[in-house]
């Protein structure tokens, strides 16, 4: 006799929702997306590669509708573009929820995406040019194709130069955590949040930059570390306070303060535009407002960059006065160790 299949809960799928996402898939696409995964992992086999390809093949027949270009062909291509993308939404909670993703998943998810998006905008695009003969629409395919690359190629670098800081205050804490151990002074080994993400949640992780660091206070006849924490937006926080008030009363509702990322600049060029017929305005008001965000997001790690060479330089500095109360001998060991 089979195995009984285990039930999920509407609860447990909810409990694989990111905590915090754009708001277009918190108030538009998790509340289809819970419902279809219910009867999804309960009842099927189907898993999350198939939901990828399948998310993928629906997208395709959206450039399909988009090229066309007629009024209702377009109305079609913006209503399976937004079920390709609440498909592809359930692919990587069904994952979480039954334990089976994979690396080779996420990048499968990721590359069709990226396909499908481009695809869609040189189809809607292009098609008008034929339609209406006007040359407006190649050039606004390129402003399209531009915005969305450079926001991912923004993406990785910023979270390539968060990595880096990170890695770089690790770093800067093992070597005082030596000194002070070859002084004769005992520190904890500071607890390292690593909140790196995938591609995909880059957003999420833009808004918290928290590490632990050890902090040294001076006595006359000791210096003492202690574990504390250190947070990369200090400055951002004190220089926008209603600021921090404004994103808490979004993050109780799940939805994070970059209001045009990536997702909603998908939406309203592909759904919101050619449902309403205004894609011209949608592409160059989208553009605009993509690109505002990322420059806001900019301009946050410019003020976390401040706050961590701060710390960078606390902890520096605080390695060179233990190291000045240690033997010679005790000295040239532990820089033999650091070499090593």
């Amino acid at each position: 006799m089979s195995e009984e299949r285990r039930k999920f809960t509407l609860q447990e799928v909810k409990e694989t929702f990111k905590k915090k996402d754009a708001w277009w898939t918190v108030l538009l696409v998790d509340p289809v997306a819970a419902r279809l995964i219910l009867p999804t992992a309960n009842y099927t086999n189907i898993t999350p590669n198939q939901l990828s390809l399948f998310s993928f093949a629906l997208g395709l027949t959206a450039v399909y509708c988009f090229f066309i270009g007629s009024y209702t062909a377009l109305v079609i291509g913006a209503l399976l573009y937004h079920i390709s993308f609440i498909i592809d939404c359930m692919d990587g909670k069904i994952a979480r929820l039954k334990g089976t993703g994979s690396t080779f998943g996420m990048l499968l998810d990721i590359s069709l995406d990226h396909i499908r998006v481009v695809l869609c905008g040189a189809a809607l695009t292009y098609s008008q040019y034929r339609i209406t003969g006007d040359v407006t629409y190649l050039y606004l395919a390129f402003l399209f194709l531009a915005a969305y690359c450079a926001r991912h190629i923004n993406a990785l670098q910023l979270y390539k130069l968060r990595r880096e800081m990170r890695g770089k205050l690790r770093k800067a804490r093992r070597k005082l955590k030596r000194t002070a151990e070859a002084a004769g002074i005992v520190i904890d080994e500071p607890e390292v949040q690593n909140s790196d993400k995938p591609e995909e949640d880059d957003e999420e992780a833009m808004e918290k930059e928290s590490l632990d660091r050890s902090e040294q206070e001076v006595d006359p006849e000791k210096e003492l570390l202690q574990k504390k924490k250190v947070d990369l937006q200090q400055e951002f926080k004190s220089k926008f306070s209603t600021y921090m008030k404004i994103r808490d009363f979004f993050l109780e509702k799940r939805i994070r303060m970059h209001l045009f990322s990536g997702i909603e600049f998908q939406m309203f060029i592909f759904i919101v535009a050619p449902i309403f017929g205004i894609i011209k305005e949608t592409i160059i008001v989208s553009t605009i407002l993509l690109m505002a965000f990322e420059a806001a997001i900019l301009y946050k790690i410019w003020l976390s960059t401040k706050d961590f060479q701060r710390e960078f330089n606390r902890i520096q500095e605080a390695t060179e006065k233990i190291e000045a109360i240690l033997p010679p001998e005790e000295e040239d060991m532990n820089q033999s160790v650091m070499v090593k």
